[in-house]
């Protein structure tokens, strides 16, 4: 049974840090590209971040750029996302999904496997 499992979210201060983590089961990891998504209240969801099965690609939506790092570790089953510098507009469910392709980018049809979501609340 393929499953996604995402932790690592929680409340921080504006400028601050945090780690989610996704790990997965059913699956070999390596021949997955994984994304990380974000729906806000109201809002559709939005591709933030995604990196190739062969970890040699990697996409960031604008608006994390230099902020936020994606990375995996096949052996342990798990993508990170490492967000810095966090901001309110950042406040959201944050999923992971995959796909059984070499590359995908941040539209969500092109996944196929998806977490249950971790909540992030970035609030002073």
């Amino acid at each position: 049974q393929v499953q996604l499992v995402e932790s690592g979210g929680g409340l921080v201060q504006p400028g601050g840090s945090l780690r989610l983590s996704c790990t997965v089961s059913g699956f070999t990891l390596d021949y997955y590209a994984i994304g990380w998504f974000r729906q806000a209240p109201g809002k559709e969801r939005e591709g933030v971040a995604s990196i190739s099965s062969a970890n040699a690609y990697t996409y960031y939506a604008d608006s994390v750029k230099g902020r936020f790092t994606i990375s995996r570790d096949n052996a342990k089953n798990t993508v990170y996302l490492q967000m810095n510098s966090l901001k309110p507009e950042d406040t959201a469910v944050y999923y992971c999904a995959a796909t059984f392709r070499i590359v995908a980018g941040n539209a969500p049809d092109e996944y196929d496997n998806w977490g249950q979501g971790t909540q992030v609340t970035v609030s002073s």
